[in-house]
């Protein structure tokens, strides 16, 4: 079996879709971030001294999708034509539920600018938050759906419990 990202050689490369169709792709990811319950608290209320945090986390997951290119070796530099995150609160866990969708029409997939969302929105909860809470967790991080290409629509991933 030959390696998609590697030449007849061993040697790495960047997989060729030029022969792809252009299609709309779409992809969703999610992730979830635990803390204590003071930091959850801070958080929801606004009071954390870096600012506001889940705003921030917004604006971060959306940058975070546009550059993914910039830090997975392989992936391909694609034009966006959406990239749009939520947050949703889970008070019974402490936690909050970030989810990124991401949207282009071209010839591979978004599933790595979803995923990259995702993580880089996470990460900017925790940076915020650390001052309040160093133990947080980051876990749950898994490709929802995509579509588009050859495979249309596939619900990929749910959590395990």
């Amino acid at each position: 079996m030959q390696l998609t990202h590697l030449d007849k050689k061993g040697n790495p490369n960047m997989v060729d879709v030029s022969s792809k169709d252009i299609t709309l792709r779409e992809a969703v990811a999610r992730g979830k971030i635990t803390m204590s319950a003071e930091a959850f608290k801070a958080v929801v209320e606004n009071k954390v001294k870096k600012g506001p945090v889940l705003q921030t986390a917004i604006i971060a997951a959306i940058m975070g999708a546009k550059r993914t290119s910039e830090l997975i070796p392989m992936c391909h530099p694609l034009y966006l034509t959406s990239v749009k995150c939520d947050i949703q609160e889970n008070n019974d866990e402490k936690a909050f539920i970030v989810e990124v969708g991401a949207k282009s029409s071209g010839q591979t997939g978004v599933e790595m600018e979803a995923l990259m969302g995702v993580n880089i929105g996470l990460l900017t909860i925790y940076d915020m938050v650390k001052a309040i809470d160093k133990s947080m967790v980051l876990s749950e991080i898994y490709l929802v759906e995509k579509s588009g290409g050859k495979s249309g629509y596939v619900r990929v991933n749910t959590p395990k419990p």
